[in-house]
């Protein structure tokens, strides 16, 4: 935040003259227009962020904040004041995943592709459903949040991108079309997908996973979705399973190498790197399904290699990834050697001007 931080003790202060005055005085009187993003709930009432942010420094600093001077908006606003242990609500609904599309674009191809209305069955029943998917944190969901209204436009953006609709499509987003296009390429594996993705929430299984809190500018991606991905890297971080698989290899007598690129930890980084290495399920949630993983599912890599097999979909099993690690290599020595490979006289010679 410009010119200064703001405390806690700031923003409660804030909050105070906010109640004093009333919302469209505050507003008012500091120049802020009502929130449209982000709303700060204290004492059972909500709040516009962005100027309870402003006026809060005001408190702590000397003078209140102009909008302008609010780098990034709302949302920078909203990230102070969670910070300091508030708690913010968006006041409209977060952006549609991969997951959730999958669900939808199942829901749109068992529909021949046409749209559906709000009060169809089967998107009250997706409605529900969504509203128990646990990705979204509680903050993120206002009254609004899936609701049968808004599953129903959502089949209307995906069904107004399929390639048969000749009308004018709605405002839908890259993710939507991006999905469709796995539907219509991989309808049979796409299907199973979203049926995994289903049979998990009904059972309350993701609800046991813990939320990963992923890196800025993490780009792995998988083609069943965020969830299945955290069932699929739970699994491949299950300790028991990791050690009967390294237990199984040293019993063979094999190195700790990875598999793709032949990496050892050891060799490396000597008694630090003894007996380490990652452990990955070769086969997809969606293709091996919920049966109980034989180490044979099971392959000894890298770090470095298990982030690029999970980097985008499709995966490459690792014997695929090595495959291409020796074609990069192959391509390099002919690279290299056609540089140092000594000129042809003819090549030397120099056209008369």
């Amino acid at each position: 935040m410009r010119n200064g931080a703001i405390s806690r003790d700031g923003v409660l202060q804030a909050l105070t003259e906010y109640d004093d005055l009333g919302q469209d005085e505050f507003l008012s009187k500091y120049g802020y227009k009502p929130a449209t993003g982000y709303l700060l709930l204290h004492d059972e009432r909500t709040y516009d962020s962005k100027a309870i942010a402003g006026v809060a420094h005001k408190f702590d600093q000397g003078r209140a904040l102009r909008p302008d001077e609010l780098i990034g908006g709302r949302s920078h606003a909203a990230r102070w004041l969670a910070r300091l242990g508030f708690t913010i609500r968006s006041s409209r609904s977060p952006d549609w995943t991969r997951d959730e599309i999958i669900l939808a674009c199942d829901l749109a191809m068992a529909n021949d592709w046409k749209r559906l209305e709000f009060d169809d069955p089967r998107v009250v029943e997706l409605s529900a459903l969504l509203q128990t998917m646990p990705i979204h944190p509680e903050e993120l969901r206002n009254e609004l949040f899936r609701n049968p209204n808004g599953v129903a436009r959502k089949t209307v953006d995906i069904t107004c991108r399929h390639p048969s609709y000749t009308g004018k499509p709605t405002n839908g987003n890259a993710l939507d079309v991006e999905v469709m296009n796995d539907f219509l390429a991989r309808p049979a594996e796409m299907a199973k997908v979203a049926r995994h993705i289903r049979q998990g929430l009904v059972a309350g299984e993701f609800q046991e996973l813990a939320p990963e809190v992923e890196e800025e500018g993490d780009d792995y991606s998988a083609p069943e979705g965020k969830l299945l991905l955290r069932r699929h890297r739970s699994r491949e971080r299950n300790k028991a399973l990791r050690k009967r698989k390294i237990d199984a290899a040293v019993r063979q007598g094999r190195p700790l190498a990875c598999e793709a690129c032949g990496f050892d930890f050891e060799q490396v980084y000597g008694d630090r790197g003894s007996g380490y290495i990652e452990c990955h399920h070769v086969v997809p949630l969606h293709e091996a399904g919920e049966g109980r993983t034989k180490l044979s599912d099971l392959a000894l890599i890298c770090a470095n290699c298990h982030r690029m097999i999970h980097r985008r979909a499709p995966w490459p099993t690792p014997g695929e990834l090595r495959a291409s690690i020796e074609q990069k290599h192959a391509d390099d020595r002919r690279a290299a050697a056609a540089l140092t490979r000594p000129r042809r006289a003819a090549d030397e010679q120099v056209p008369n001007p």
